[in-house]
């Protein structure tokens, strides 16, 4: 079995600058990385995590909570805070706790037992991953960065600009001379979906275009509430049927594209779609889809920035809120 001085020897360094390499690279020429780096590989040595932690007092361990790891969003959070935490040499643990599938509070304080048992040294949430246990989060010691709205601002926080991203679709549809608009918004419980809602009716008050709360349709986010929303639509009439909608989110745009195309609904003839929220997977629909928002990447980004800032003493403050703007793509659907 190779060992720590075995790479040493074959090195022709000391134990302590293989120690370094592994633990401390930055602490190391590049000529001496590159001959310890050599020995590892050619004795296939692997250092063992239990004796490091014990040394450090550190797991290298961070774990990330999400709510659904079905919706794209929060794929593209998990890929792109992975992707940063393997640069900084640490691990990803993810844990899943199923909101929609109603284990929401039964998952996150069974995953937040299981995350405090293996003394990570960092924790990333997405936004709604711990649906009415933000309090949760004002108990903890390890250092935490929640991605999206936290009331409580308990612990470092990144979120996108809800109420502008609405207000600048609202103001798109107003400008395009749209007077018959209505909206699918996510459930009244989630602040953020509230927020894109309000900043998008407020850019139609702004703009002179009447809106009643008969023109708003409660989703659930996901796509079985935008095929409803989409028959829903179909019940106006003549003058009432609206010309524009706004969906609160992809999952339920994508639920109502069907829908519509089912219906022969022509899009933007017989009516302009515009959402919020942007992904990769949005290239491949047709017609493209009007949008504002940005990538779930650019919060994740910024999140495990935030997280390595604490565990780096690079930043020792209060929580910090921060908010992401949002810009609007103008596409084929209005």
């Amino acid at each position: 079995m190779s060992t720590i001085s075995k790479v040493a020897e074959k090195a022709g360094v000391s134990r302590t600058t293989v120690s370094h390499v592994i633990n401390h690279a930055d602490r190391v020429s590049k000529s001496l990385r590159e001959r310890v780096n050599a020995a590892i590989d050619d004795l296939g040595y692997v250092p063992n995590p239990q004796a490091k932690s014990l040394r450090t007092g550190r797991t290298d361990m961070i774990a990330i909570l999400i709510p659904d790891i079905g919706n794209p969003f929060y794929t593209e959070i998990v890929k792109a805070v992975q992707e940063g935490l393997e640069r900084a040499g640490l691990e990803a643990l993810v844990y899943n706790t199923d909101v929609p599938g109603g284990h929401g509070t039964t998952h996150g304080r069974d995953y937040l037992r299981q995350i405090n048992q293996k003394r990570v040294d960092g924790l990333i949430v997405g936004e709604f991953a711990l649906h009415g246990m933000d309090d949760e989060l004002a108990k903890r010691d390890t250092p935490t960065v929640f991605i999206g709205h936290l009331p409580n601002k308990a612990v470092d926080s990144v979120q996108f600009d809800y109420f502008g991203g609405g207000y600048i679709l609202g103001e798109h549809l107003a400008q395009r001379g749209h007077k018959n608009i209505v909206q699918v918004t996510g459930p009244p419980v989630f602040k953020s979906a509230m927020a894109r809602a309000a900043g998008f009716e407020k850019a139609l008050a702004d703009n002179d275009v009447p809106f009643g709360k008969k023109q708003r349709f409660e989703g659930s986010y996901l796509p079985p509430s935008g095929q409803e929303a989409a028959r829903w639509i179909a019940t106006f009439k003549g003058k009432d049927r609206p010309t524009a909608v706004f969906f609160g989110n992809y999952l339920m745009a994508m639920g109502a594209l069907a829908e519509f195309h089912d219906q022969g609904v022509r899009i933007p003839d017989d009516i302009a779609v515009v959402i919020f929220g942007d992904l990769p997977q949005l290239e491949y629909v047709r017609p493209r889809l009007t949008r504002a928002a940005e990538s779930p990447g650019v919060l994740a980004k910024r999140a495990t920035e935030m997280l390595l800032e604490r565990l780096n003493g690079a930043f020792e403050g209060p929580p910090r809120s921060e908010v992401v703007a949002c810009r609007l793509q103008v596409f084929d659907s209005s």
